[in-house]
């Protein structure tokens, strides 16, 4: 039987979103989109100045305006070291205030930002250095000089390479648009506000594009990024977290070896464990943990801005193991011989999908038919358009 790829509409009763349109290249897209992610930030700046922006458990507090006063000095710092626009500069740093001063410095230089994670072999970090030409590392004490704020970036320019995970590391190019558009979709989805929520990043991995998606859309908001190393929730009871992100398995192993009581009870009113679908068991057990919360599971890879499907939160019983439906403009189709019966290789195409990988066009070619991105997981889509992940691409 031959393979054909079949387009699989999801529900508009969930996420819908009356901003989107499609564009002449037959994509969704969002009107009104900033230009760049730097031109959002200062908006953001400006907006709620005086609000903490993001904080380090046990090290510093910066507001919105001392972050950016920071970032405006290591930018400064990178462009009397030589830094152009569009160069690229990766940011190898530990978990902390410093990781984000960093990468907004880059941004503010005009530079592109390649994110290092620091336990990542020397092997592995060389080919990234080398494949991205990254014309400096920052991995020490950070650059300094006197303010600087680029913000002439466009839409299409290219604001993040952001590497995949596997042996073979390929840099996913990824637009302002790109970012923007998975921002405004995130933050639409979990109708956050602007009322100043405090978000728990459980030992986020800041150089990779989901954790950086959760760090962004909570500041665009003007909310606080509490960033934590500690997989201990009884030390989570303390940050004021009103918001709690943390991968899959180390929530589940957090709460199950210490109880969260009251902080998890009556505190806690968003929970983020995206990343892989639940059993009911797992899914009854985080609700019971976290009675007040809404909860959002989703599913993304580096090639769709790290989300691209999420599980309604009134769906997480019914829908246990599904890791959602598309949001945000993503689109979703299947490629394989069966294909037409609901099972095949996911595929998708949206304003949150790369244009294709750095200096690779051969792997991009192949990775594409027809607009649409090729993610390499077997699924399985139901009539409503709710995906089930049966076997994840470990080469992904």
């Amino acid at each position: 039987m031959p393979s054909s790829l079949v387009e699989y509409p999801c529900s508009s009763a969930f996420f819908h979103d009356d901003r989107m349109a499609r564009g002449r290249d037959g994509l969704l897209r969002y009107g009104g989109l900033t230009p760049s992610l730097t031109e959002l930030l200062d908006i953001a700046v400006h907006r709620y100045a005086g609000r903490v922006a993001v904080e380090e458990d046990g090290g510093r507090t910066l507001t919105f305006s001392q972050l950016w006063t920071s970032a405006a000095r290591v930018a400064g710092g990178l462009k009397t070291r030589g830094v152009e626009i569009g160069d690229r500069v990766a940011v190898r740093q530990p978990v902390g205030v410093r990781w984000v001063e960093a990468f907004l410095g880059v941004l503010l230089a005009g530079g592109v930002p390649v994110g290092v994670g620091p336990e990542l072999g020397q092997s592995a970090t060389d080919t990234v250095l080398a494949d991205s030409e990254s014309v400096m590392v920052l991995d020490g004490e950070l650059p300094d000089g006197i303010s600087f704020i680029d913000d002439g970036a466009g839409p299409e320019e290219l604001v993040l390479l952001s590497y995949t995970g596997d042996g073979s590391p390929k840099g996913v190019e990824l637009s302002n648009e790109n970012v923007l558009s998975t921002l405004e979709s995130v933050i639409h989805a979990r109708r956050f506000s602007s009322e100043g929520l405090r978000n728990l990043l459980v030992d986020p991995e800041l150089h990779t594009v989901g954790s950086l998606v959760e760090l962004l859309s909570t500041l665009v908001v003007g909310g606080t990024a509490l960033l934590t190393t500690s997989t201990d929730s009884a030390s989570w009871r303390g940050t004021g977290a009103d918001v709690l992100t943390a991968a899959p398995a180390t929530l589940l192993r957090a709460v199950e070896e210490s109880p969260v009581t009251n902080f998890g009870r009556r505190a806690v009113r968003w929970i983020d464990y995206s990343g892989a679908g639940l059993s009911v068991e797992q899914a009854q057990f985080l609700r019971r943990t976290f009675p007040a919360a809404k909860h959002f599971l989703g599913w993304g890879m580096t090639e769709t801005c790290g989300a691209g499907l999420a599980l309604p939160d009134e769906c997480a019983l019914t829908h246990a193991g599904s890791v959602g439906i598309a949001f945000g403009g993503m689109e979703v189709a299947l490629f394989g011989p069966e294909a037409q019966h609901g099972f095949g290789e996911l595929c998708c195409r949206g304003p949150g999908v790369t244009r294709g990988y750095w200096n690779r066009p051969e792997a991009t070619a192949r990775s594409f038919t027809g607009g649409w991105f090729h993610t390499g997981d077997t699924a399985s889509i139901d009539g409503d358009g709710f995906v089930r992940i049966v076997e994840r691409d470990v080469a992904a």
